[in-house]
C-alpha cells in the first residue's frame, strides 16, 4: 500500500512540474511507479526523497 502512496505522491509532483492536469499525473505516476519496483526497497526510498524534497521545498517558499 506504501508503494502505491508514494507512485501517487510522485506523479503529483511530476504532474504540477509540468503542468499538466491530474490524467498526466498519473500516467507519470505510474510509469515512474515501475521503475522504483524495479529499483527495490532503493526506489522507495528515492520516490519518498523526491517527495519529501519538493513538499519542503513548497513549505520553504511560502516561507511558512
Amino acid at each position: 500500500m506504501i508503494k502505491n502512496i508514494i507512485g501517487m505522491l510522485v506523479g503529483r509532483e511530476m504532474g504540477r512540474r509540468q503542468g499538466g492536469n491530474g490524467t498526466k499525473g498519473a500516467i507519470l505516476g505510474t510509469i515512474a511507479m515501475s521503475g522504483m519496483r524495479r529499483m527495490g526497497p532503493l526506489g522507495m526510498a528515492l520516490g519518498g526523497a523526491y517527495v519529501a524534497k519538493k513538499a519542503y521545498d513548497r513549505k520553504r517558499g511560502r516561507g511558512i
